[in-house]
């Protein structure tokens, strides 16, 4: 009988990619779901990708409540806990970020304490290392935290930074630190395995809808999703991995960058595209009427960077470039008609 996993949040973007990445390696998986309906849908999406859903089986679980974590981790050897709350534009209440992301966690950890799990893989972010800090500051590795007291921090990096620390503090005061390893990737991009945009490859549409005249002179670390996916189960049974924070981002892109990707990749879409970028006094008064690029104006100007090495070594092959991340999304996006 192959291994069996429990991945939280299998319906979600990284989710479905880990989930497609467990069945083609030939694990079990026990994917959570808050909602036992989303289950035919996920079913059928990793069909249509090849998986064997002959090995795919689906548990309720709600990050906000304490009912069957601990059943949901019978007989289960590896925890992939994906699941966490994001939005682009941040909720008028933090806390709708902030709780479900700590008490999941918290939820996801105890139950593998209490059960007899070998590896926890968990989803953060470079969101909990990269934030908080002067603007001088560029080069970000896996000793570093995002300073919750410092700039341009908002609810979703608190809410990964809290999850990742409560995470590290639940191992560690129970003495079995190498029992967690983290994954910390920049924006995930890449093709779409369903007509679900999710939130990341979102960005991407409103760089080919036309909504947006010029590009922010802003930068994102970016990373497909399929490496993420890959290291994510790689992390389970490389020793290397035990009790590490994994960063992950192949490169830094601007959106004007990107913008340029897409209109060569995609001629039939570059009118629409941002040919220039705008300058930041414009920007500024753009957030006026746009909550998106409003809560990133604290990046304008900024390129961050983030130390891939620990990742790329466990992964063991070059990462997919960042530009070609931005064009799968987009192409998913067009032929999902969703841009």
């Amino acid at each position: 009988m192959s291994d069996l996993v429990l991945l939280t949040g299998i319906s979600g973007y990284l989710g479905g990619h880990v989930a497609l990445e467990l069945l083609r390696r030939g694990f079990r998986v026990r994917g959570s779901v808050r909602d036992l309906g989303k289950a035919e849908k996920v079913r059928a999406t990793m069909a249509r990708h090849g998986a064997d859903i002959d090995r795919l089986e689906f548990v309720a679980l709600d990050l906000l409540a304490d009912a069957g974590w601990r059943e949901a981790l019978a007989d289960v050897r590896y925890l992939q806990h994906t699941a966490s709350p994001f939005f682009t534009t941040m909720p008028a209440d933090r806390m709708d970020l902030i709780r479900p992301a700590v008490e999941g966690t918290e939820r996801a950890i105890g139950a593998a304490l209490a059960g007899d799990v070998e590896r926890i893989v968990l989803t953060s972010s470079m969101a909990a290392i990269a934030y908080g800090h002067a603007p001088a500051r560029r080069d970000f590795s896996a000793v570093d935290w995002t300073n919750l007291s410092g700039p341009g921090v908002n609810a979703y990096t608190e809410s990964k930074t809290l999850a990742e620390r409560r995470a590290w503090e639940m191992v560690d005061g129970a003495g079995r630190h190498d029992l967690l390893t983290t994954i910390n990737p920049s924006v995930l991009l890449g093709p779409l395995l369903d007509d679900d945009p999710g939130t990341s490859a979102a960005l991407v549409g409103r760089l080919l809808d036309g909504s947006v005249p010029a590009a922010p002179r802003i930068a994102f670390g970016i990373v497909d999703v399929r490496d993420v996916a890959a290291l994510h189960v790689a992390a389970m049974t490389d020793p290397r991995a035990a009790g590490q924070r994994l960063p992950i981002s192949e490169a830094t892109v601007s959106l004007i960058e990107a913008s340029r990707a897409l209109a060569k990749a995609l001629p039939e879409q570059a009118r629409k595209v941002p040919r220039f970028e705008m300058p930041d006094w414009l920007v500024r008064l753009y957030a006026l009427f746009d909550s998106d690029v409003r809560g990133n104006l604290g990046e304008l100007g900024i390129y961050k960077t983030l130390d891939s090495t620990a990742a790329r070594a466990i992964l063991g092959h070059p990462l997919i470039p960042a530009t070609d991340a931005v064009i799968a999304s987009a192409r998913s996006l067009l032929a999902e008609k969703l841009a």
